[in-house]
């Protein structure tokens, strides 16, 4: 992600999370962690048809990965661009030399639960209220090791 996909993705989030989006400062203060020798970020899109589709987030301080976001727009869920796009984060996550990788997840949101799953990231406690202004709570999930998982995508038992 550059900072002229930031209009893209941030009509994307907005469409997506309408209660809780994140603002342009927001995305512009994550891109200015994500470049240089010191960078401790990595954001990414995808794009089809010339349009931004997905993008996703990750943040790494002192060998912890946090997974900031994750966003599919509404016509590419079941298409597998959820998981390349968790794909490209373990996979920085690894660059970054990750022991592990946590996420906060909506309690109610199932469907993202189990693609983290999938690849291995366990519940680990609930923050309560912590989407706002929902006063909805996160299930707090971790995966503690992100090389196995990003190996286990490069040979197919990902999906």
């Amino acid at each position: 992600m550059r900072w002229w996909d930031i209009p893209a993705v941030l009509e994307l989030e907005r469409a997506l999370f309408p209660h809780d989006a994140w603002s342009k400062g927001l995305f512009w203060s994550e891109l200015a962690h994500a470049r240089g020798a010191g960078a401790t970020r990595r954001y990414v899109v995808a794009e089809a048809a010339g349009r931004v589709v997905g993008y996703a987030g990750l943040a790494a301080v002192d060998g912890t990965g946090d997974v900031q976001t994750i966003a599919v727009a509404f016509d590419q869920w079941s298409t597998g661009l959820g998981s390349r796009l968790l794909g490209e984060l373990l996979a920085a996550a690894t660059d970054f030399e990750c022991r592990e990788v946590l996420l906060e997840v909506r309690v109610d949101n199932t469907r993202a639960q189990r693609l983290y799953e999938r690849f291995g990231f366990e519940p680990v406690g609930i923050r309560r209220g912590y989407y706002q202004p929902g006063n909805v709570d996160a299930l707090v999930m971790r995966l503690t090791d992100p090389v196995t998982a990003v190996q286990g995508m490069t040979h197919g038992s990902q999906g």
